[in-house]
């Protein structure tokens, strides 16, 4: 027997009821829907439908104007955006995911005319409440996933809806010129990375060796977290008996921070192996854990010996639910 339909197969509790989001639409092809350029999210295709479970649950509408089938653009956002686990989670968990298409006829077009969508566009993300009305302004060229994750966020935050952390992290992780970047030196960059990680605006740490020392190369929030204000932490951690920072200004506050060894950071740095990283919880079943994000591997090692329900904390629902099947193997 053949399998059902998409469309008839996807169904999210919702508050102890059940919708059919993806309601058929008139001409609709289900097989669209395994195309690269919608990504892993389970969508619904029916707008109507979507607005009514977001009323029901007061979830918000996450809703993806896409061409599909589309060109290069549309299948790299797809496949570097939404198959990302993270991503998928938010949008199914946290949202009502409904995709439009924005190369056909029929209901996709009374649809994409209802929101003045131009036809054959690049993807746009919009998220709405019940009623229909955009929760955060319609904005255009969005298409990396921290600034994505960035929108859901701001969406969620103006629903009045929880922002769940591991979305934060991977706003965190979004490459912007309010990371920071130093490596400091110590005895054991094992004991750096557990016990600089866990400082609030540290979003990663690394294992290496500069100038035949161990070090561990830090990105940081310069926005949260002054460097001068790291390197006193780290001192206090005995942490710090070298810093390597790029850039005169810098290098200037970590001397005036009482460091004597002062150097830049990229000449001569070498990334340990990764046998050597993240050591506090290398006997972990990470590889398990889908989509663990850099920042989340930097929190678990510096929390999981000490309070591994904190450490835990920072997973995703899925991700402690896929944790705990790899720790029981």
């Amino acid at each position: 027997m053949s399998p059902a339909p998409i469309h008839a197969r996807m169904m999210l509790p919702i508050v102890g009821f059940a919708f059919i989001l993806a309601a058929p639409v008139p001409g609709d092809d289900a097989t669209l829907l395994q195309r690269i350029e919608v990504g892993d999210v389970q969508w619904g295709r029916n707008l109507d439908a979507g607005l009514k479970a977001s009323r029901e649950s007061g979830k918000p509408v996450l809703l993806l104007f896409q061409e599909v089938p589309g060109c290069a653009g549309c299948q790299k956002f797809g496949r570097d955006v939404l198959k990302n686990p993270l991503i998928v989670e938010a949008a199914e968990d946290e949202f009502i995911p409904v995709v439009i298409f924005n190369n056909k006829g029929g209901y996709d077009a009374k649809v994409l005319k209802q929101h003045r969508e131009p036809a054959w566009n690049y993807q746009v993300v919009r998220f709405l409440d019940g009623e229909g009305k955009e929760l955060i302004p319609r904005k255009d060229r969005i298409w990396t996933l921290g600034g994505i994750a960035a929108r859901m966020r701001d969406a969620l935050a103006a629903g009045g809806r929880t922002v769940p952390r591991y979305l934060e992290t991977v706003i965190e992780e979004e490459p912007s010129g309010r990371h920071g970047e130093v490596a400091l030196a110590m005895h054991c960059f094992w004991t750096g990375e557990q016990r600089l990680g866990g400082i609030d605006g540290v979003v990663s740490t690394e294992a290496g060796w500069l100038e035949g020392r161990e070090v561990t190369r830090i990105i940081y929030r310069s926005d949260q977290l002054a460097l001068k204000a790291l390197i006193e932490r780290a001192q206090e951690m005995k942490c710090a008996l070298g810093a390597y920072v790029d850039g005169k200004a810098l290098q200037e506050v970590a001397r005036n921070a009482g460091i004597d060894r002062v150097g830049g950071l990229e000449h001569g740095y070498r990334k340990a192996p990764s046998s050597d990283q993240k050591r506090q919880i290398s006997n972990w079943p990470l590889e398990q854990i889908p989509g663990l994000t850099a920042m989340q591997q930097t929190k678990l090692n510096a929390l999981g010996r000490i309070d591994r329900d904190r450490a835990i904390a920072w997973l995703s629902p899925r991700q402690r639910t896929a944790l705990a099947a790899g720790t029981q193997r």
